[in-house]
């Protein structure tokens, strides 16, 4: 099926109005499109994101404007016409085609070979029949975490090093569970992860599931580490291995709660670090009694392996 995109141009201070206008005529499932709401959203949630893609950033630019889409057929043009005729409302309109939206993203999502053992494989393609490697399989639509971006790529980089039979790993900033079980594929004992969004564990949760992991040995926790004493004891502590693929702005804070968590003969890997914020980063990490073993650099993007100095 065609659908017809009628977008109506806007100021900032005149889109309520406008979608109450829409919806007054019987208009349904608006979208909003405002630069001042993506700006606002973007200082909201700073404390996130190191840096917002300049594609992003150019697509918001000057923006304001209300979407509806109706059925390109003459009852959706009649619908159309009934919001604009005799209304001063002069949308541009252009033909989208009807796609299969929930399922056209997985194109973009191929199987992926890291460091010298592991596979990512998405959920939905077949696992070898004879796999060279370990195969960590994940849902890449559930949360953050897909094995694609440099930052994880790292993490399990150097994870492969440190991974092995016996030991617990404390996976901080979890999101979909990649780092953690992949650590439990690489032959890991137990797992702990934290998240901030509630809708982690689940993530996580469903994707332990998919590799064929217990429960008994991968647990997971919702809440702000930085913010919460009880939560960092239930957390515990002696952890062989703890991973953060987060943001600068977190990590600085966080280090000094790091070795709270650690055994002594431990190591700290974390990663989400732009370019730019990787000396300030390492200032934190030595102050907080860290020495840096390793610095790894991909694309824009740094990687620390630390141990207790």
């Amino acid at each position: 099926m065609q659908w017809i995109e009628a977008a109506f141009r806007s100021s900032p201070e005149d889109i309520d109005a406008l979608c109450e206008r829409l919806t007054a005529l019987g208009a349904e499932g608006l979208v909003i499109e405002d630069e001042a709401d993506f700006r606002r959203f973007l200082e909201q949630n700073r404390q996130y994101w190191d840096y917002v893609d300049e594609e992003l950033e150019s697509r918001y630019r000057g923006v304001s404007r209300v979407k509806l889409y109706v059925e390109d057929t003459p009852e959706g043009r009649a619908q159309l016409a009934a919001f604009t005729d005799g209304t001063g409302l002069e949308p541009e309109c252009r033909t989208v085609a009807d796609e299969d939206w929930a399922e056209s993203w997985k194109q973009y999502y191929k199987p992926i070979e890291i460091g010298e053992r592991l596979l990512i494989l998405p959920s939905w393609e077949p696992i070898p029949e004879a796999p060279e490697r370990l195969v960590l399989r994940l849902d890449p639509g559930l949360a953050f975490g897909t094995g694609g971006h440099a930052t994880t790529r790292m993490c399990l980089e150097a994870l492969e090093k440190y991974a092995g039979p016996e030991k617990f790993v404390l996976d901080l900033g979890c999101g979909s569970g990649i780092l953690g079980i992949g650590a439990l594929v690489l032959g890991c004992a137990y797992c702990a992860g934290c998240d901030v969004d509630p809708k982690s564990p689940e993530s996580a949760a469903a994707n332990a599931k998919l590799n064929g992991i217990r429960e008994s040995i991968y647990k997971m926790y919702t809440g702000d580490v930085l913010a919460d004493a009880p939560l960092r004891a239930e957390l515990g502590a002696g952890y062989d291995i703890v991973l953060a693929n987060i943001v600068s702005d977190v990590i600085i804070p966080l280090a000094p709660l790091v070795p709270g968590f650690m055994s002594k003969k431990g190591v700290f890997i974390t990663s989400g670090i732009i370019d730019g914020r990787e000396a300030e980063v390492s200032r934190a990490l030595e102050a907080a009694g860290f020495e840096i073993t390793e610095h790894l650099h991909q694309a824009e993007w740094h990687a620390f392996v630390c141990k207790l100095a």
